[in-house]
């Protein structure tokens, strides 16, 4: 067996070890090469581990042929063993520029169709590599310690078995199942910040600091991982905590570690984007509590505005 097969097997193994027998698993998969073979792992793993194995594609409609891609897509998910298999189309045009519409966009759509499907799980192609480029795109918005910790390898149904695994890996493990992915023309056009970070920043880093910069940068993510969701849990108890969890004061006398946490964690609630609200934002905010002097608000992104009115901190 290739071991680059072996190794995304692996992974997908892993992650799904816990799971009941016959619970449905989904892999979400574009056609590239990550979810492909991730897809394929699936296809595999899931039967030998008693579980039942189908797939999501999203067709986010921003491209020509869009609609005959994912076509061609859920085709080859299907000779790959995998059922069911859903082709869902989204309209993408939410806050927060063409990237965190999408975003939006494509986890609604597999959320929901996990539940249309009674799904237990669903699994993300997302790769070592996307960890590293994740990690810097936020230090680099000032989004703070949040984008230290990259993404993690669960989330609610989320799973993504191959933060651990190079996009290299993907790639030849795709060419030893003689699968051919799709080349996604966006992943190559330097208009997208990732784009940049993946073709031009990363290299340069690498060309100043040697090789293995993309793994320091997973391997950090994955060391504050267990702090950063310690953290969200206390601040997300606080923020529900009390008649008046937003109040200023008992704001202020929180941790500012908390307190940050708790003000992210209510913007997003109001409906602020998680990938267009920075550090920045969040700084403006505390200021309401803790250097008041009557300042009008803050305008935040998604059209939301943080105020402070009558002691209480108000998202709207």
């Amino acid at each position: 067996m290739s071991p680059a097969v072996a190794s995304v097997r692996n992974a997908v193994r892993a992650a799904v070890d816990g799971l009941a027998p016959g619970d449905l698993v989904l892999a979400a998969c574009s056609g590239g090469p990550d979810s492909l073979a991730l897809a394929a792992a699936l296809g595999f793993v899931a039967p030998r581990a008693g579980l039942r194995a189908g797939a999501v594609t999203v067709d986010h409609g921003l491209q020509p042929g869009s609609a005959d891609r994912a076509a061609e897509v859920t085709a080859a998910l299907r000779g790959l063993g995998l059922d069911p298999v859903r082709a869902v189309t989204v309209t993408v045009d939410g806050p927060g520029g063409p990237e965190a519409a999408a975003r939006a966009a494509r986890y609604t759509a597999l959320e929901k169709a996990a539940a249309d499907l009674g799904a237990n799980a669903v699994l993300l192609g997302h790769t070592l590599d996307d960890q590293a480029e994740t990690v810097l795109l936020g230090l680099a918005r000032g989004s703070g310690p949040r984008s230290l910790a990259g993404m993690p390898a669960r989330r609610g149904i989320f799973l993504r078995p191959l933060l651990g695994v190079r996009r290299t890996v993907t790639d030849a493990a795709c060419a030893a199942l003689g699968l051919s992915p799709w080349t996604d023309p966006h992943n190559s056009d330097r208009r997208f910040a990732r784009v940049r970070v993946r073709l031009d920043a990363l290299p340069a880093l690498e060309d100043a600091l040697g090789p293995g910069v993309a793994e320091a940068l997973a391997r950090t993510a994955g060391q504050l991982r267990d702090d950063a969701e310690v953290l969200e849990e206390i601040a997300d108890a606080e923020r529900v905590r009390g008649d008046s969890p937003l109040s200023a004061a008992s704001l202020a006398a929180l941790p500012a570690a908390v307190r940050t946490r708790v003000l992210r964690s209510a913007a997003l609630a109001a409906g602020c984007p998680a990938g267009a609200l920075t550090a920045a934002h969040v700084a403006s905010i505390e200021e309401l509590v803790t250097a008041w002097h009557g300042q009008r608000g803050v305008d935040l992104p998604g059209g939301v505005r943080a105020q402070r009115r009558s002691g209480l901190i108000l998202f709207g």
